[in-house]
């Protein structure tokens, strides 16, 4: 039952963290209506700008840094490659973040190299035990820092103009246009928000346990994306609750490897994508998504 509870408590910190990724994607989805396959070297980016910077500037001053710094190469991306391909179709849109994430991608890793990077955080290896349950204290950090993050993001979406000019584009792009809602402003604004919580998400990602940033850091963001596609990728729910199952779907099958060896090895990195692919089978528009109905 104790290694049940541990499980559970490291999943839940696990799926905020993807919660923060699937995010990322649904409000740039929502603002744009384009699947952001670029979103991982976003992360990345934000990673290794607070790897760098750790020593000379200090861990909280870096970052600040990295998170302002991911922001701004999403907001560059947007503004010097996505507008550019306004009203062109989402799957050509598709494809260029692809293109950018290819050229992203390639120059981080090149500047990484082989190497693992340290972050400099303050928490390190310790844990913390209560009643009989031992939790790393960067999963603590993680999941408070999670939950802070989206309560704003959700207010400010709930109540401030930017949030009500996203909402209204995401129901009707050329009607909000049409009501004075600049579009390129709330689309250079989602980009730069999902840069923003995904240097924050590579932060966590990159922590105790895990040994620091490294190449392959950015497929982490991968994992979230069954997160933002089984919650709907409209939805700034569905983004929570999916990070969450893909969170403890996989902290649990990691954990309980040993007994499924049936299954062969490497299940926990497969079961959100089984728990995706089982929940669009059921509901092809994902947990909280929007139904399409078309008049024939």
């Amino acid at each position: 039952m104790t290694t049940f509870a541990e499980l559970l408590l490291n999943g839940v910190s696990l799926g905020s963290v993807y919660a923060l990724i699937a995010l990322g994607f649904v409000v740039i989805f929502r603002a744009t209506e384009v699947v952001n396959f670029a979103h991982a070297s976003l992360l990345l980016a934000g990673g290794y700008a607070i790897a760098v910077l750790h020593e000379p500037l200090g861990f909280w001053p870096a970052v600040a840094v990295g998170i302002g710094g991911a922001a701004l190469v999403g907001a560059a991306v947007e503004f010097l490659v996505m507008r550019r391909y306004r009203g062109r179709d989402q799957s050509v849109l598709a494809i260029v973040t692809i293109g950018v994430d290819i050229l992203l991608a390639t120059e981080l890793t090149r500047r990484i190299g082989t190497d693992i990077l340290a972050l400099g955080d303050p928490w390190g290896d310790a844990v913390v035990t209560f009643g009989g349950i031992s939790i790393a204290e960067t999963r603590i950090a993680a999941l408070l820092a999670a939950a802070l993050l989206i309560t704003a993001f959700l207010l400010a979406f709930r109540y401030t103009s930017w949030g009500v000019a996203m909402r209204a584009a995401a129901e009707n792009q050329e009607t909000a246009a049409l009501m004075g809602i600049r579009l390129g402003r709330v689309s250079l604004g989602a980009w730069a928000v999902a840069g923003g919580l995904a240097a924050v998400a590579a932060l966590f990602l990159t922590v105790f346990p895990t040994p620091g940033l490294e190449r392959s850091t950015s497929l982490a963001a991968m994992k979230a994306f069954p997160a933002a596609i089984l919650g709907g990728l409209d939805s700034t729910t569905g983004a929570l609750v999916g990070g969450l199952l893909v969170g403890i779907t996989e902290a649990l099958a990691t954990g309980y490897q040993g007994d499924l060896t049936f299954l062969g090895r490497g299940i926990g990195d497969l079961a959100p994508y089984l728990v995706m692919v089982a929940v669009l089978l059921i509901r092809p528009a994902g947990l909280f998504g929007t139904k399409e109905l078309a008049r024939v």
